[in-house]
């Protein structure tokens, strides 16, 4: 049986990316099959688009990572019924008509939702979470600089931030995405086009306890200078390239814990223990006002091209979804 989905027949540009059609998931042991509402849009998309993110072995070639939809079949005994609405992390084949989601992963949606919100809460929410809570340990009390705040992981890491009591320092590349930070509840905020040292900037503002980065490359020296001891450096991307020099004396004079961290690759007991705070903690803070589903834009995906441009231009201040129902471009 075939279904509609986004598909590529190799690597590159978003102009590879068109509708196409792609055989349909069959209900597998312990996942749910999910006719797929919206889906979205990350910077891992768009790394695998080009070639350099490949999915797992076993996941889907499709991409998309988080989904909200409807369960078309359910295996006999699972918590969900078919008709039920849920969202959650998929391993790739969310741009796609019919998804399968580990019930492990699925969370009932809240009719308090839309579709957009509750397919862009997974990835950003579960990596701001594995990242500040399990890996870094934040506790209230201190300082976390969040790189990139505007992006979607940035947006929700702001937030966890305040909520765990903490105090959040973000860096973004214009003055409208550091108003929308400072929104979010970010202490301080500074641009880092202007700001070619940050580390010193942050130190004269008492220094961070953690640093959440997704830029690497050229950022090491001045994160480990920003860090006060025994802080924690947590890169989980690339956009600044491969590779830097350390400072070895800095790390041990600092006792600073440098931690790689990805989300994807985990195993599935890591993502259902991810999904269980965001079902238990993060949501009902969502609905009760303490925390906020920040959704830039959304695109039926038949424009998924202008999704991925848009986000390749760094434009979006939080997420980005496709969306798999009738909608305008650019509408939340």
């Amino acid at each position: 049986m075939m279904m509609q989905a986004v598909v590529q027949q190799a690597p590159g540009g978003v102009e590879t990316m068109e509708i196409g059609e792609w055989p349909r998931p069959a209900l597998a042991p312990g996942k749910l099959l999910v006719r797929v509402m919206a889906a979205g849009v990350n910077r891992a998309d768009l790394m695998q688009r080009a070639g350099l993110y490949p999915p797992p072995p076993g996941a889907s070639p499709l991409l998309g990572l988080e989904v909200a939809g409807w369960v078309e079949e359910a295996a006999d005994g699972s918590a969900f019924q078919p008709g039920d609405a849920v969202f959650g992390l998929v391993e790739g084949g969310g741009y796609a008509e019919y998804v399968q989601l580990d019930e492990a992963l699925a969370i009932a949606k809240p009719d308090a939702l839309s579709w957009i919100e509750a397919a862009t809460l997974p990835e950003a929410w579960m990596t701001a979470w594995f990242n500040l809570v399990e890996k870094a340990g934040l506790q209230a009390g201190e300082t976390a600089l969040i790189h990139a705040g505007a992006s979607g992981v940035g947006a929700a890491a702001i937030q966890l931030a305040a909520l765990l009591g903490a105090q959040a320092i973000a860096s973004a590349g214009s003055e409208e995405k550091l108003a929308f930070c400072r929104e979010l509840g970010a202490s301080r905020v500074f641009n880092y086009r202007d700001t070619p040292n940050f580390g010193e900037l942050i130190k004269g503002w008492g220094g961070a306890d953690m640093v959440l980065d997704p830029v690497g490359g050229g950022y090491l020296a001045q994160n480990l200078q920003a860090l006060n001891p025994d802080g924690r450096l947590v890169n989980i991307g690339l956009l600044g390239g491969l590779k830097a020099e350390l400072d070895f004396g800095r790390l041990l004079m600092k006792r600073i814990s440098l931690i790689g961290s990805t989300l994807r690759p985990q195993p599935l007991t890591v993502k259902a223990r991810l999904a269980a705070a965001l079902r238990d903690t993060i949501l009902p803070a969502i609905l009760d006002g303490r925390l906020r589903a920040v959704v830039d834009s959304s695109y039926p995906w038949g424009q998924v091209q202008d999704a991925h441009q848009y986000m390749a231009e760094s434009r979006n201040l939080g997420k980005v979804a496709l969306t798999m129902f009738p909608t305008q471009a650019g509408e939340a």
